[in-house]
């Protein structure tokens, strides 16, 4: 393994172990509330990280051009999943919404398994040239925006968009088309966030964050103070007063806000430093693969997981109406840890064929 790909692994490793940190530190007070052991959710954090570089280990040493004939299969199976949690006694719903799939003790979100389908189906379709495909593509991309904005998961289908366009893109596909449907895309977001009073209620606070903090919704007000009480250097680990449930979501949306809260400006910055150092080189190795459909796989898997990455730190930040995308590699979710560990392991392989 070269040092650039070194450095890129032990990186990944680092912000790993980082977030474990930050779940348990942000978790325990909750925890013992909820279930009487602080230690409930880092136990679970830390079987999913383990499945998940069992998948990274996996891949890496899997050739990634074997995945050409999942593409399909894996694509099907996605659908079939999101479909699923539609299903009484199957799906199970939270908060009024309609995105986990339980059996017995096992629960799994199946729109973090879209993204990497749709990276791999997209990669596999797009490598091949044909013309006149943009249609069927926007059938295809249109019909799972639909399912997972049924769900309802606006965050996730921002995701999912940005992912498609940049493959395709990546492809050689003219983005003219997608500058033509900009205002359909914005008339249709502007149109389902005043369908849905809890979204329009997030604009609305998104909007007037410059008003009186009293007056501020209160899961904006508890990131504000958060980020505020931070300072430079932060309060020190386990010193948030954040974390005594006082900030919704610490533990998985918004844990960002408990980092800033114990390590400042200087250690958050530290860590988005780091994230971005695992996106830039992540799309390093896909301008440099050596084949069109590594290419366009490790492009399509660092533009979903970068383009979370963006849209958590910017909704944390208030840059970005709230929205419920957590934070790769550090927030509690086994779903999400497990595909995107596993999807860095297809991208460092693409990585050690093209340099080997």
């Amino acid at each position: 393994m070269r040092k650039i790909e070194l450095a890129h692994l032990v990186v990944l490793v680092l912000v790993t172990l980082f977030g474990l940190l930050m779940v348990y530190d942000s978790s325990s007070v909750i925890a013992f509330e909820q279930f009487g052991d602080k230690y409930n959710y880092i136990k679970d954090q830390l079987v999913w990280a383990m499945i998940g570089y069992t998948g990274f280990i996996f891949f890496y040493f899997f050739d990634y051009r074997k995945l050409f004939n999942f593409a399909l299969p894996a694509l099907l199976g996605a659908l079939v999943l999101l479909f699923l949690v539609f299903i009484p006694g199957i799906g199970s719903e939270a908060k009024g919404a309609s995105r986990w799939i339980n059996i017995a003790s096992f629960r799994l979100q199946p729109a973090e398994f879209v993204k990497l389908s749709l990276a791999l189906y997209f990669a596999a379709w797009f490598s091949q040239k044909e013309k006149g495909r943009f249609l069927a593509f926007s059938l295809l991309l249109g019909a799972i925006l639909l399912l997972v904005m049924l769900q309802p998961d606006m965050g996730t289908a921002s995701i999912i968009l940005v992912e498609a366009i940049t493959v395709y893109f990546l492809s050689g596909g003219s983005l003219l088309y997608f500058a033509a449907a900009i205002p359909v895309i914005l008339g249709g977001g502007y149109l389902l966030i005043k369908s849905a009073p809890y979204r329009a209620a997030r604009l609305a606070s998104f909007l007037q964050v410059d008003r009186s903090i009293e007056d501020a919704s209160y899961h904006v007000r508890q990131i504000l103070i958060a980020l505020g009480s931070g300072g430079l250097f932060g309060l020190g680990v386990g010193n948030s007063i954040q974390k005594y449930s006082y900030l919704p979501e610490s533990v998985t949306d918004s844990i960002f806000p408990i980092i800033a809260e114990e390590f400042g400006f200087v250690g958050s910055l530290i860590l988005i430093l780091a994230l971005m150092f695992i996106v830039w080189r992540g799309f390093y190795i896909a301008a440099t693969a050596r084949d069109k459909f590594g290419k366009l796989l490790a492009g399509g898997i660092m533009s979903f997981i970068g383009a979370q990455i963006l849209i958590n730190l910017a909704a944390m930040t208030i840059l970005l109406p709230l929205t419920g995308v957590p934070l790769p590699f550090i927030s509690y979710g086994g779903s999400a840890l497990i595909v995107n560990l596993s999807a860095m392991g297809i991208v460092f392989n693409i990585s050690r064929q093209s340099h080997y």
